[in-house]
């Protein structure tokens, strides 16, 4: 439905919109108070309440209006958090008053067998040329232009696009991803997809300027026609080197009912999925935070050249535990170039330790410039590609009273592997990527591991948590250049 006349829609009030309306507004936190509450002192335009019940009275120190037909001044979007069974109602007031774009944040339409409801709220929209998010949405969360629908989101704008069929979802990795050092630039929560697609949403970011990665989370599309344009729209987003990342859930029958209960499709084949996700260059996730440290990796690093990863590590079974499970997402490991063991041998003893790849430091590995040596010789190893480096920050505490023995007195550890980190990444020009293993809990040992990871995603160096997590995210990396290689598009070319 939604590909109807649709090219070149212009989402400006959309997604900067100068003023809001919020219909159904109330102190409810499940209503639309919810929305009024994200949105208090980010939205800088004018704010417009209205429910009948409330009229003439002020609900969050604003005066509350009975009608949309009340307000005489023009209103660029709206949020319509009304019950599904008065949406036609309130939506023939929304044409009327020539409103671009409404977000449906109600459920109770297809999903619960209301198709009836449905094509009618579809034929007004269609009368007034309103353009529908939704239903069961909730909406836009663009920070540049003030817009939230969640309490917590970041203020501050990035480059990481996302379209999500699950609101709950959107909100979660919208703060999921801040946590991957990684920013919105703006999110849309779209639901049912009544109206505006997931493939209406990909053709506007392909062109956004702010967007340079885009996730999606999707459990179905409407038609055969909007699947088609959105694999077209996935492939150009791709090949124009904007990485598409799609969750795509339903995996199980459990999860399949589910879908069909939340957004009233059916979930589809799983293998064709996978196929699209190769016709089209897209990376296929499974889970909220392989999407985000997938972005994460994206937005920090470039691309590496070939599936050869150097690995370094402190102990033997630590070292081996990594290239089987590297090993078991495609990855290579490849054996070093001569001249750089012969120059790590300078400084490297050979005493618990083993300089062939993975690279095992023994208790060489608790000084950071041994470290920056090693990734340094790394990144000047031909056989090469990227350089994966295993540390456990919880543990650098217990290494004061050796460090003191050595001579380094009073070194603060943490502080120091920052540092020798940050000088290797300024000359690297491999890309980089730290598994931050997690081996005991508690707060101390999370506050280091929390300061480490913080500082090191500051740097733009990915950090991941686990070594399963590494290997997925280094084998979607790959994949993603084989299929810009496979159309020409790698390397970049400069205009």
């Amino acid at each position: 439905m939604s590909t109807l006349e649709n090219s070149n829609i212009d989402f400006s009030k959309l997604f900067f919109p100068q003023s809001i309306g919020i219909i159904g507004a109330s102190i409810d936190p499940a209503g639309g108070g919810f929305f009024y509450r994200a949105m208090k002192d980010k939205f800088r335009g004018s704010i417009y309440l209205f429910n009948p019940k409330l009229a003439g009275k002020k609900l969050f120190g604003k005066p509350v209006y009975a009608s949309i037909l009340d307000v005489s001044e023009p209103i660029d979007y709206v949020i319509l958090a009304v019950p599904a069974r008065i949406v036609p109602q309130i939506l023939e007031e929304i044409g009327q008053q020539k409103i671009p774009f409404c977000t449906i944040f109600a459920s109770g339409f297809r999903e619960v067998g209301n198709k009836d409801l449905e094509k009618k709220t579809l034929e007004i929209a269609r009368k007034y040329k309103v353009r529908l998010i939704g239903p069961n949405c909730l909406g836009v969360y663009n920070p540049r232009g003030g817009l939230h629908f969640g309490f917590d989101q970041s203020r501050k704008a990035g480059n990481f696009g996302g379209i999500f069929q699950s609101g709950g979802i959107a909100q979660n990795i919208s703060q999921l991803a801040v946590s991957y050092g990684l920013y919105a630039s703006k999110f849309i929560s779209v639901g049912n997809s009544l109206d505006l697609s997931p493939a209406d949403f990909l053709d506007y970011f392909i062109d956004d300027e702010h967007t340079k990665i885009i996730g999606l989370y999707i459990e179905n599309l409407r038609s055969i026609e909007t699947g088609r344009k959105f694999m077209q729209m996935m492939k150009k987003s791709n090949l124009n080197r904007k990485p598409v990342i799609l969750w795509r859930a339903g995996y199980g029958e459990a999860t399949k009912k589910a879908i069909l209960s939340h957004t009233g499709g059916l979930a589809g084949n799983n293998q064709i999925w996978k196929a699209v996700g190769k016709q089209t260059g897209s990376c296929i996730v499974e889970n909220s935070n392989e999407l985000a440290a997938l972005a994460s990796a994206f937005n920090l690093v470039s691309l590496p050249n070939s599936r050869d990863v150097g690995v370094i590590g402190i102990g033997g079974g630590s070292t081996i535990e990594a290239v089987d499970i590297l090993e078991k997402y495609n990855l290579k490991i490849p054996t070093l170039s001569e001249r750089t063991i012969n120059k790590m041998k300078r400084f490297i003893p050979d005493v618990n330790t083993n300089l062939t790849n993975p690279i095992d430091l023994g208790g060489m590995g608790i000084q950071p410039n041994i470290y920056y040596r090693t990734i340094l010789a790394l990144n000047r190893d031909p056989n090469i590609s990227s350089i994966v480096f295993i540390k456990d920050p919880e543990r650098f505490g217990g290494f004061a009273e050796i460090l003191d023995e050595l001579g380094y007195h009073g070194m603060d550890l943490n502080r120091e592997f920052i540092r020798y980190i940050t000088k290797a990444k300024s000359v690297s020009t491999k890309p980089m990527y730290c598994v931050m293993l997690k081996i005991n809990e508690g707060f101390e040992e999370y506050k280091s591991r929390y300061k480490f990871k913080l500082k090191l995603l500051n740097r733009n160096v990915p950090v991941f948590e686990s070594l399963e997590l590494t290997g997925s995210i280094l084998d979607k990396l790959n994949s993603y250049r084989e299929f810009l290689q496979k159309h020409e598009k790698y390397p970049k070319k400069s205009n």
